[in-house]
């Protein structure tokens, strides 16, 4: 174990998350500290504005696959590669999440932004330009890796520029701009592809989020820097970074979700995955100086069972997602930009759920124990409504009902969520504990294209070609690879042929679907564990929740205010 030299400054011998920070009383600290973060109205709504075209970017380039990505998959001679071209992007932005709260300790929040940013660009130019499948998911890759520091910074500033009682509604608007740029990504993709191209259609992000990145740099408040001493040089700041535990980490995750993107699990990958996670926790326990995640949150009951309750419920609204639009071109015959406008209604209760929890309720600290637990059992109700609704005939209307109460709820689920994590970790936590939870939330778009796409094209597979042999009609491994690929060739096909191919894609995205309720009814049990009493900045004294409230009105005294 290495140990403190005693002529080191204070701002060095002091550990970066104190065991020992001493407890305050949380409502005057909380009075003070909403003073000391107003900003001016106008540098407020500059950098809101910013952060929210970042995350529209982010989430944008998930979505527009939906609808674009049977002409990307044509010119580069790649039906069967489909997958991937989610897969490689979500795998790059959740790999390096976990790495992102540390980094904005060290470089600030506006410079490591900036930098990724730049990365990201870089990116989206290569997967414009690529003239090959491999190309073009290295493009992806890339844009993934710059694309990561976006979800830890928007919440790393909410929690430290917004009101406590305003923050509810802050991480509302944060999810605002998921669920913005997942609706509305399909949908421009999906009417600019036909008139300008595929590659256009990733050329023109990349002047726009630049230039959002740069507003971004200038509006963030400079005194808002982390744990940093001013004058420190670029080489000590770079000496602080953990990089052995980062690599270690970072083989980690890389090579589980790369096995889970595959058609066939491959269990070498598994188990070197395994080894590296346990080579990375022997790292940040034993010899890290400054752990990239501190042992007292992986070892955190709430963090690691909220953070795995999120993925399995998220990773359901993620087979959502993907797979409405497909439904709509592949067996209601919508045209691609149709499709896409399909996910407005469930993204617009995505949107809607999230603020009117923050608006109306989580107006404070404290618990939220009950509230998520009824959000995760009222969305396994509504995912299954969905899945019951993916049929030909259908009524549309109570189609797109289901759709938006589905978002409406994950929506509020999310913002409960975290706002009782935040509750249930010390305060001197936060700026750890959010960047560790919104690795869990990206892990849920890679596990919902690996697993559910997975599970989505070999059920396609075992329909189609079964479809065809009740037809009497010879195997045609061509022609199922074109459409496992291909939604739009679905329409494309006649008589019996179309009927089968139709067919088949209901019973996948149905079954897709009823995988994602029974997972969620799982995840309701894990979040039921997460608890309800925190402890204080000790460790050692419970914090009085909503629940303590509950015991009191129940047993004939009054609640406190």
């Amino acid at each position: 174990m290495a140990t403190l030299d005693p002529n080191m400054p204070d701002s060095e011998r002091q550990p970066l998350l104190s065991r020992t920070s001493t407890a305050y009383d949380s409502e005057a600290r909380s009075v003070k500290q909403d003073e000391q973060k107003r900003t001016s109205a106008l540098r407020s709504t500059a950098l809101g504005l910013s952060v929210f075209v970042l995350i529209f970017i982010l989430t944008s380039n998930i979505s527009l696959m939906t609808t674009i990505q049977s002409p990307i998959a044509e010119e580069l001679g790649a039906s069967s590669e489909v997958t991937w071209f989610n897969s490689a992007y979500l795998i790059a932005v959740t790999s390096l999440t976990p790495v992102s709260g540390k980094l904005c300790q060290i470089f600030t929040a506006p410079v490591y932004l900036l930098a990724s940013i730049i990365i990201q660009a870089i990116g989206i130019l290569t997967t414009s330009q690529a003239r090959s499948i491999h190309v073009f998911l290295v493009g992806r890759a890339v844009t993934g890796v710059g694309s990561a520091a976006v979800t830890p910074v928007a919440f790393i500033l909410v929690t430290k520029l917004a009101p406590t009682k305003r923050r509810g509604i802050f991480f509302g608007l944060v999810n605002t701009g998921y669920t913005t740029g997942l609706a509305c990504g399909a949908i421009i993709a999906g009417a600019l592809e036909p008139v300008l191209g595929w590659r256009t259609v990733f050329l023109v992000q990349i002047p726009v989020t630049v230039t959002a990145a740069l507003v971004a740099f200038a509006m963030i408040p400079r005194e808002e820097k982390v744990d940093i001493d001013e004058n420190d040089s670029m080489a000590r700041k770079l000496a602080r970074i953990d990089y052995f535990g980062v690599l270690t980490l970072l083989i980690t995750l890389v090579l589980l979700l790369y096995t889970l993107a595959s058609p066939k699990i491959d269990f070498r990958a598994v188990t070197l995955s395994v080894a590296m996670l346990f080579l990375f926790v022997l790292v940040e326990f034993r010899w890290a100086a400054e752990p990239i995640v501190p042992p007292s949150i992986m070892t955190s009951r709430a963090n690691i069972f909220s953070g795995t309750s999120v993925v399995g419920v998220m990773t359901a609204r993620w087979a959502i997602l993907f797979y409405t639009p497909v439904y709509a071109i592949a067996v209601r015959g919508w045209k691609p930009s149709a499709a896409g406008a399909l996910l407005v209604p469930t993204n617009a209760g995505f949107a809607i759920g999230g603020l009117i929890a923050g608006f109306f309720h989580i107006r404070r600290t404290g618990s939220f124990y009950t509230p998520s637990l009824i959000c995760f059992a009222l969305f396994a109700v509504v995912q299954f409504v969905v899945s019951q609704l993916c049929t030909p005939t259908s009524a549309i209307g109570l189609y797109i009902g289901a759709l938006f109460c589905n978002g409406f709820v994950v929506g509020a689920l999310l913002n409960y969520s975290l706002a009782h994590l935040l509750h249930m970790t010390p305060i001197s936590q936060h700026v750890i504990v959010i960047p560790f939870n919104a690795t869990f939330r990206s892990f849920s778009g890679s596990f919902g294209s690996a697993i559910a796409g997975g599970y989505f094209l070999r059920t396609l597979y075992r329909n189609l070609d079964q479809g065809f042999k009740s037809i009497g009609m010879p195997h045609n491994e061509e022609l199922v690879r074109k459409l496992l690929g291909s939604p739009l060739l679905v329409q494309k096909l006649e008589g019996d042929e179309r009927l089968v191919a139709i067919d088949a894609y209901t019973g996948a995205i149905k079954a897709t679907f009823l995988a994602g309720v029974g997972l969620a009814i799982v995840m309701l049990i894990v979040q039921a564990g997460v608890g309800w009493v925190a402890p204080d900045e000790n460790g050692d004294k419970p914090v009085r929740s909503d629940r303590d409230d509950l015991q009191r009105v129940i047993s004939g005294e009054p609640a406190t205010s």
